[in-house]
């Protein structure tokens, strides 16, 4: 591994001017690295640290890679890293031409680390270096303690996809000194709404008789509205009590609470297995960003990797190359998810739709077509939309707000289905559903949406930790459970139960038998069946573990 030489980082920092020029923002300092096409591989899919702590999953990757590598070998184009500053990698045999394409992609993918709100709590340290002071801390952990490190890893890993990511973004970005009370929050958010359960009209009249109080008298106001409260509901003062000691005990993330009520981990000979677990803890919570905005990610990089080159005078003779190359990587596939695509064309569309003014009441609320495809308010706010877009949305926001049915027909998107040909014997794709709200279900499903498992404190007795996983529609997979509540219980140093919903067996309808001589019909798959839940809760001691029907 080598920095790059003189000639291309100038190519580099001119590809930084004209991306600055059309409104991109990204700090001035970067770091460009030399690397052959193998060892660009242990750097990929763009979340490797180099300075990442050893673990064996990250060796099984790379010797699954390398072994693609050698029997089809390729051009792997370039990983980029968000620390501080930027860490971008680049194949030793790369033309001029092709740095430049990569590195306006490059620059896409800093813009968007360093400006996208979810990001927002990378942006002040430099992970890279604490990543290097966690990997000598974890080898020197090792040579003390041996292969004890490595099963804390193990089970800490197991649940660190629960760590309290949005929690962490709600404190980065809460409103101090917004001067509301908590008192105020509390009987209007949650007295008024879930206990109380008015209506409306009588919760309006109780914020007007607030504001009037507060207008009347900004000092003594609110204590005067709430002398009226306590008066008419007696209970309220012991039920924000007991609320606030609530808010105040409950745990942020399972791993956190682990952590701060575990007798085993207390003990004085455990105190290293705080440090380990810390460390995948906060990695954890690093990466949570760049697993929940792949799409728009990968989208906005192609976006301006595409527009910048075609406009730098620097590449001409090249466009045929670059349309080589851009094809590959940016073609929608007619099956399956390509997130370069996707969110390229999602892109494209909103800019054309915000510089026609057609993301507005005025548009999304016409219902006659000729009018629609006519409408042209000419805003111009094509790029201020987009820009926006960028730095507030995340995957599931983006495409939950964003994929209309009109970008599914220009686009010429549909979902596939597959179905048995009896009388070839082989499986069909076929166009199930041309519908927006189809194509949107079916990527909405694909999208990261790790379970919410929950600490029930007040089960939580004996030492035994008892956990709620809060249903969503979707079961917890069921091969996984042994060795994450193995694990689990191993950092807890008791019991472990965790209650879940599973789906009951039923009958399916039987087939009509085969007639001799006559071939079967082309059949779509199997419909599903009918699902019906039930609450199941699993205990793991003394490493058994026991599933019991609630």
């Amino acid at each position: 591994m080598e920095l790059i030489d003189q000639h291309t980082k100038t190519i580099m920092e001119g590809c930084k001017l004209r991306a600055r020029d059309a409104g991109l923002r990204f700090e001035d300092e970067s770091l460009e690295y030399i690397v052959t096409n193998r060892d660009l591989i242990e750097l990929s899919p763009k979340v490797m640290i180099p300075t990442l702590y050893d673990y064996w999953v990250h060796d099984v990757e790379v010797l699954k890679e390398k072994g693609k590598y050698e029997l089809y070998p390729g051009n792997p184009y370039e990983t980029v890293i968000n620390t501080r500053p930027a860490i971008s990698f680049y194949n030793d045999n790369n033309p001029d031409w092709l740095n430049v394409m990569i590195f306006y992609h490059v620059i896409g993918h800093i813009d968007f680390f360093q400006n996208n709100l979810y990001f927002r709590h990378t942006w002040d340290y430099d992970f890279n270096g604490e990543a290097l002071s966690d990997k000598r801390a974890l080898a020197k952990l090792r040579s003390e303690r041996g292969r004890w490190v490595d099963y804390v890893i193990e089970f800490t890993r197991g649940i660190d996809n629960l760590v309290g990511y949005h929690g962490l973004l709600s404190k980065i970005f809460s409103a101090p000194g917004s001067g509301i009370s908590e008192k105020v929050d509390f009987y209007f958010d949650i007295y008024l709404q879930d206990i109380a359960k008015v209506n409306i009209s009588k919760y309006i009249k109780e914020l007007e008789r607030y504001n009037a109080s507060i207008n009347e008298d900004p000092v003594m106001g609110e204590q005067g509205f709430f002398s009226l409260v306590d008066q008419r509901h007696p209970e309220f003062g012991s039920l924000l009590k007991k609320h606030q000691a609530a808010k105040k005990q409950k745990p942020r993330d399972l791993l956190e609470f682990i952590m701060e009520h575990s007798k085993m981990l207390g003990r004085e000979e455990n105190q290293w297995m705080l440090m380990v677990m810390q460390i995948i803890r906060k990695t954890a919570l690093f990466f949570q960003p760049q697993i929940r905005t792949k799409i728009m990610n990968e989208g906005w990089a192609s976006y301006w990797h595409e527009i910048l080159y075609m406009n730098d005078d620097r590449i001409k003779g090249h466009e045929v190359d670059f349309a080589r190359v851009n094809a590959g990587v940016t073609a929608m596939p007619r099956v399956g998810l390509n997130p370069y695509a996707l969110g390229m064309r999602l892109f494209y569309f909103l800019e054309e739709m915000a510089e026609k003014g057609k993301v507005s009441w005025e548009f999304q609320h016409m219902a006659d077509t000729g009018r629609r495809k006519d409408f042209d308010a000419k805003t111009g706010k094509g790029k201020d939309f987009i820009f926006n877009v960028r730095e507030n949305f995340s995957d599931f926001t983006f495409i939950q707000s964003f994929l209309d049915q009109d970008f599914v027909t220009t686009n010429k998107l549909f979902v596939a289905g597959k179905r048995l040909n009896q009388q070839k014997m082989v499986w069909e794709y076929y166009v199930k559903s041309r519908s927006a709200d189809d194509y949107r279900d079916m990527l909405m499903a694909s999208l990261y949406h790790p379970p919410n498992i929950e600490v029930d404190q007040e089960k939580t007795k004996d030492n035994a930790l008892y956990l709620i996983h809060r249903f969503e529609g979707k079961p917890l997979v069921a091969e996984y459970i042994p060795n994450t509540m193995l694990g689990i219980e191993y950092l807890w140093g008791g019991a472990v139960q965790l209650e879940t919903m599973e789906v009951v067996a039923t009958p399916q309808a039987p087939r009509m038998p085969t007639m001799p001589g006559i071939p079967m019909p082309q059949t779509d798959a199997p419909e599903p069946r009918e699902l019906k839940w039930q609450r199941v809760l699993y205990t793991m001691h003394d490493r058994k573990l026991s599933r019991n029907t609630l």
